[in-house]
């Protein structure tokens, strides 16, 4: 591989620190940027470009860690002779490891001029660089931005690497522009993902529970464990930002069993009436082991598999139905039940109907909201209904929000509800108050 300092190892458009001059390129590396980048903002806002070689793995595979340094190397000469052409302010480039280069201008640019730099900058550096056994050609990606009134380096750099990640997961696009959204000194999203790195063992992670009810009895059967992180700088992180977070950071696996495990604790001492739902990621599904850590999870737990239920979701599922139908068949086997949740607002691929072990089809929220003003949305319940009775499936109905969804859902044959109607999310303490409520 070609040499990379220690961002060998990171992902694409991370930034690493590093003080050194970079040996290969002459360039100089991060730290210098990003003193710089202060210098300048105290007196206008800075451009912004990151460059990465997206193909320079398979230059290392196929030719070898020597020809790969020299594409390196005349990358970064065809960066500096490209703007040493094209500005007359201020600029500054910078390699900060791997096939990343960072390049800083200060002069007045509008927004289509910035971009106007970044495609032609793309074309110098994707022109073929003869080598001595083959011609070789970079695909570039470049992340822009145009910096903010008073953002600092910190700020200007996260944001680029974070467009960037976002432009690794664009096919065939290779420019993309920076939201506008300044970060706050110390709440980049490098910093969040470190922190969350620690907020397992901190125990930072908290398990809240959406209680479920039967239909049309409406007795308590048992409720869905959601996570919130309760960071200690920024406060409460909902499960949404929680997740989206893990995701960037590769941490999904490792904290959905984080939640298992907690939920699957705390539920042990509910009456052995109640039901738990956890969710299942994609992550999960395809951890070659998950059926066997989950089943060790619910073993440690002492808490019963056959009052366990699992949520998996269609965008789960894409692309891994061979797998997901193996894992969930192993889970089902040992009487763990299975809902396919937020059904309506994805894909609605029928074939998961048929191939995976399910007991439960968990309509999404837009599919009851407008069954008791809109006929449209009560035939597609209906039918979604009298599918799933066909099918032998319970149908469990989400978002009930007012009393009149919750009694048409009940008419039309919805066995079980969960809603802000009946409850919202509470704590574990609060939720075993409320069950002993409901017993009486």
């Amino acid at each position: 591989m070609a040499r990379a300092g220690p961002a060998a190892t990171r992902a694409p458009g991370a930034i690493p620190e590093d003080d050194a001059r970079d040996p290969l390129t002459g360039l100089p590396g991060l730290a210098a940027a990003r003193r710089k980048l202060d210098a300048w903002a105290a007196k206008a806002p800075a451009h912004g470009l990151l460059l990465t070689l997206s193909r320079l793995s398979a230059i290392n595979l196929a030719y070898g860690s020597p020809t790969g340094d020299a594409a390196i190397a005349k990358a970064a000469d065809r960066l500096s002779r490209f703007a040493a052409a094209e500005f007359d302010g201020p600029w500054f480039a910078a390699r900060i490891g791997g096939g990343n280069f960072l390049l800083l201008a200060r002069e007045t640019l509008s927004r289509e001029r910035w971009e106007l730099l970044g495609e032609g900058l793309a074309e110098v550096i994707a022109r073929p660089i003869p080598a001595a056994t083959a011609t070789l050609r970079l695909s570039p990606r470049i992340a822009l931005l145009r910096g903010l009134p008073g953002e600092d380096a910190e700020s200007l750099l996260d944001r680029l690497g974070q467009t960037m990640t976002a432009l690794e997961k664009r096919a065939g696009r290779r420019l993309l522009w920076a939201d506008g959204a300044v970060v706050r000194p110390g709440h980049s999203a490098a910093r969040l993902e470190a922190d969350l790195l620690q907020a397992i063992d901190r125990d930072e992670i908290e398990v809240l529970f959406q209680p479920q009810f039967s239909l049309p009895a409406e007795q308590l059967t048992g409720a869905e464990a959601l996570a919130r992180w309760n960071h200690p700088r920024l406060g409460r992180v909902g499960a949404g930002a929680l997740f989206a977070l893990a995701e960037r950071a590769d941490q999904i696996a490792p904290l959905s069993q984080h939640i298992a495990a907690k939920a699957l604790a705390l539920a042990r001492d509910w009456p052995a009436c109640l039901r738990l739902s956890l969710n299942v990621t994609s992550a999960d599904l395809a951890a070659a082991t998950y059926a066997e850590t989950m089943l060790a999870l619910v073993a440690a737990s002492q808490f019963p598999a056959d009052r366990l239920t699992l949520e998996v979701t269609e965008q789960a599922l894409i692309g891994e139905i061979a797998q997901a139908q193996r894992v969930l068949g192993i889970l089902a086997s040992a009487g763990i039940r299975i809902a396919l949740d937020d059904f309506g607002a994805g894909f609605c691929n029928f074939r998961y109907l048929k191939l995976l072990p399910l007991d439960y089809l968990k309509l999404d929220r837009t599919m009851v909201e407008g069954i008791a003003s809109d006929p449209r949305d009560l035939a597609v319940l209906r039918a979604i209904i009298a599918m799933a009775r066909a099918l032998d499936l319970a149908v469990i109905a989400e978002g009930i929000e007012d009393p009149a969804q919750q009694s048409i859902a009940a008419a039309e044959g919805c066995t079980f509800m969960q809603g802000f109607l009946r409850a919202r999310p509470m704590s574990a303490p609060d939720f075993l108050a409320f069950a002993a409520n409901q017993a009486e």
